[in-house]
């Protein structure tokens, strides 16, 4: 029994080292030529491997751009998980932490990210590459919002409340493509952008002038 659960952990193993070897080798590939491989056969004959070892774990090259900006924001949820301090943050804090942290690791990768952005015909909206990266971030979006109006940082609003994760994942899209433009040193004008477009959201959603004046004339019309 004990055998058979080392073998299965060393296939597991094995498998994990294959994919990290495609996805690695893919991207090198990217950077050093400006393009995907001319076709699956060649990039694994270049790596001497099968081709069908390819699809053992990725379907087409998309598959793999999907992957590693799914890698990007589990890397970043990671390092946020790890944060004893992260806790105990506000949501408004929360949400800073969470641009500051994937900026540090998307910089790790930067090349290979304006290479992704550069092939989306429609930046501004999302590009196919993140999809898993959006339904991750999504999740984390939506957890935050949930917290978020349980100790009243955001506010409930009709119709609005159930819009605010759309309203945030186009910020993170602005976020993404500022820092991809930036040519500050050490990307301060992103940590500007970043700070500045949290703090407006946090405006919008948290209890503003016009949430005042509603409540204001709640007690008018009450006392009347």
């Amino acid at each position: 029994m004990a055998t058979t659960k080392a073998t299965g952990k060393g296939n597991k193993a094995k498998t994990d080292d294959q994919k990290e070897k495609l996805i690695s080798a893919y991207k090198e590939f990217v950077l050093l030529n400006g393009h995907e491989p001319p076709s699956v056969f060649q990039f694994m004959r270049a790596l001497d491997m099968a081709e069908e070892d390819f699809y053992k774990h990725f379907g087409a090259f998309s598959s793999i751009q999907r992957e590693t900006w799914k890698e990007y924001i589990t890397n970043t949820m990671k390092v946020l998980q790890e944060d004893k301090l992260y806790a105990e943050y506000s949501i408004r804090e929360k949400l800073l932490a969470f641009y500051y942290t994937l900026m540090e690791v998307l910089k790790k990768d930067r090349s290979y990210a304006q290479l992704c952005f550069r092939d989306a015909k429609r930046p501004e909206l999302t590009p196919s590459f993140l999809k898993s990266f959006k339904a991750d971030f999504n999740d984390y979006i939506r957890q935050l919002i949930s917290e978020g109006l349980a100790s009243e940082e955001i506010v409930k609003r009709p119709v609005i409340t159930e819009r605010y994760h759309d309203a945030l994942w186009l910020q993170v899209l602005f976020v993404i493509n500022f820092w991809l433009k930036d040519d500050s040193a050490n990307f301060e004008k992103t940590d500007a952008a970043i700070e500045k477009s949290v703090n407006l959201s946090f405006e919008l959603m948290g209890r503003g002038p016009l949430d005042m004046m509603v409540d204001f004339a709640k007690f008018l019309y009450q006392n009347r």
